[in-house]
């Protein structure tokens, strides 16, 4: 499972020109999912994300995370996270999971995220075509694969 996360000023999902949802403050979590996916991964992103220091303390030092600072949260689905480029210039998407197995665990992590977190969780709609818009805050952009934790 793989998470692009943004620390953003604002974000906004629209869909078919109507605005669907939005957060301010806080962090945008765009999720791709492969097939080998599960519950470990689940967990394992959701207490990291929820734990993540990339917010600024009294002193300037990026030192709290979203539950420390009252952030909001907004997670988008991106199967594109997946997208191979080794051969040629067409990317290829095959280990991204199918519907049949990524919409579920989309749920759970989701489901997981406002447990974890102890918050409300923003979200697009899964497979639909999203126009998402937001300010990124310093700019902070974290990448996140839970088949490499570093």
């Amino acid at each position: 499972m793989r998470l692009l996360i943004q620390r953003v000023k604002e974000a906004r999902v629209s869909i078919g020109g109507e605005i669907y949802s939005h957060i301010g403050s806080g962090l945008l979590i765009f999720v791709g999912i492969e097939a080998s996916d599960g519950d470990e991964d689940i967990e394992w992103l959701c207490r990291k994300v929820a734990a993540l220091r990339v917010f600024a303390d009294e002193a300037g030092v990026m030192n709290l995370d979203v539950q420390q600072t009252g952030g909001e949260i907004m997670v988008v689905s991106q199967f594109t996270l997946h997208a191979s480029t080794r051969k040629g210039n067409r990317p290829s998407y095959i280990r991204s999971a199918p519907e049949a197995v990524s919409r579920p665990l989309y749920e759970r992590f989701v489901s997981r995220l406002r447990q974890v977190a102890g918050r409300e969780v923003a979200t697009g709609v899964f497979g639909a075509d999203m126009q998402v818009s937001l300010v990124n805050d310093g700019p902070v952009t974290i990448w996140i694969d839970s088949k490499n934790r570093e």
